[in-house]
């Protein structure tokens, strides 16, 4: 192609912190450039927020209906080429659909849906309409996190025994949602967030991670989650214990009342040969435990990495990869595929989540509710 991929917004106004990281990420490799939006269900919100982001006035819309339907309209040299999704979950599906029905790809935040029967919806969506859809699980973006899934794909560490991982915050140590904090208020509520709070919130990054890294799915899982916050009805901690698929054990642990904690989100992984932990609050390094040899590092760009991870270190060895880098990660990669299809080409085996990762995230959250209804009995993942 010859052209940056023209992409449309819905959400993500102003005051949004999670629209402002999507659009940088998307920009990062220059593949990508945000011709449209809907950016707030407030008509004026979310032309005002065009206007910021100095978008035309004519492509500023005042609602997703009116965006997906008019820009169908443009001629296929002007319309955006995919649709970014970065609203709150209850309305990731209704607009994803549209968009899917009126030919457009989409990037949607997770957890994908509102509800189970939405996933799978989608699923059904998505295989009809012939389109891309992909999914910003964005912590898979780190290059440590590629270089840990190859060496456990390529026999390094041996067979898989054991898996620790955890998601741990305390921004919801006190009840922050009562004094209007918008970040905090919707998602615990029901209507918007689904049937779980921290579960989909960090929950399914947790479970996403473990999968990724593993190429292993959770079987069945024990779940105990508590509701600490004053008056919360959804889960804002838990503690699981996990079976994978091929025998291993594994457990996790997440929180957003873990008074201190910022974003750790980190996993150990233990095979037969050797082990190896990743935090995403440290990045950059991978370490790695080993029978007969002594600790290894290994760091973006560095010495030793596998063509997966050095596909997607961008600076020199020694400087800072974080977290817009990994979203953008899911933006390339997701971009490099639609370009391809845009050319008549097919990619072997594209690297970013798609609807499927979305529906084993949505099947997590309810078999752990269930478990946890059950006085965390064991229930298997449909």
């Amino acid at each position: 192609m010859t052209r940056k991929l023209r992409m449309g917004m819905i959400g993500g106004g102003t005051g949004s912190f999670i629209g402002d990281v999507h659009r940088r990420a998307a920009a990062i490799d220059g593949m990508i450039e945000l011709v449209c939006g809907a950016f707030s269900s407030n008509e004026e919100k979310s032309k005002t927020s065009g206007k910021a982001l100095y978008l035309p006035e004519d492509r500023c819309y005042g609602s997703f209906e009116e965006m997906i339907l008019k820009e169908k309209e443009l001629p296929e040299g002007v319309r955006m080429d995919f649709v970014s999704i970065v609203t709150p979950n209850h309305m990731h599906f209704p607009p994803a659909k549209l968009a899917l029905e009126n030919g457009f790809n989409v990037v949607c935040d997770k957890p994908m849906t509102l509800t189970l029967d939405e996933a799978i919806a989608l699923e059904t969506i998505i295989e009809k309409s012939g389109k891309l859809f992909a999914l910003t699980h964005n912590y898979t973006g780190h290059p440590m996190v590629k270089q840990a899934r190859a060496m456990v794909a390529k026999g390094d560490l041996g067979k898989i025994r054991k898996i620790q991982v955890q998601y741990l915050q305390g921004w919801l140590s006190t009840a922050v949602e009562q004094t209007g904090q918008k970040q905090a208020s919707w998602r615990v509520d029901p209507s918007k967030s689904g049937i779980g709070g921290a579960l989909g919130d960090i929950g399914t990054h947790a479970e996403n991670l473990a999968e990724y890294i593993t190429g292993l799915k959770i079987e069945e899982l024990a779940a105990d989650l508590g509701k600490f916050g004053e008056g919360r009805v959804l889960d804002d901690d838990g503690n699981l214990l996990l079976r994978m698929e091929n025998g291993a054990k594994g457990t996790m642990s997440i929180s957003q009342i873990a008074l201190g904690e910022e974003n750790n989100l980190a996993i150990k992984v233990y095979g037969e040969k050797g082990s190896l932990e990743w935090h995403q609050e440290n990045p950059n390094q991978l370490i790695t435990h080993w029978l007969e040899e002594p600790v290894k590092i290994f760091t973006p760009n560095g010495n030793n990495l596998y063509e997966e991870a050095l596909n997607v270190s961008r600076i020199p060895a020694g400087h800072p990869e974080g977290y817009l880098e990994a979203f953008a990660t899911i933006y390339k990669n997701f971009a490099t595929h639609l370009m391809a299809v845009l050319n008549g080409e097919t990619i072997d085996k594209p690297d970013y989540p798609t609807v499927k990762d979305g529906i084993r995230g949505m099947q997590f959250i309810y078999a752990a509710v269930e478990s946890d209804k059950k006085n965390a009995a064991w229930t298997k993942i449909e």
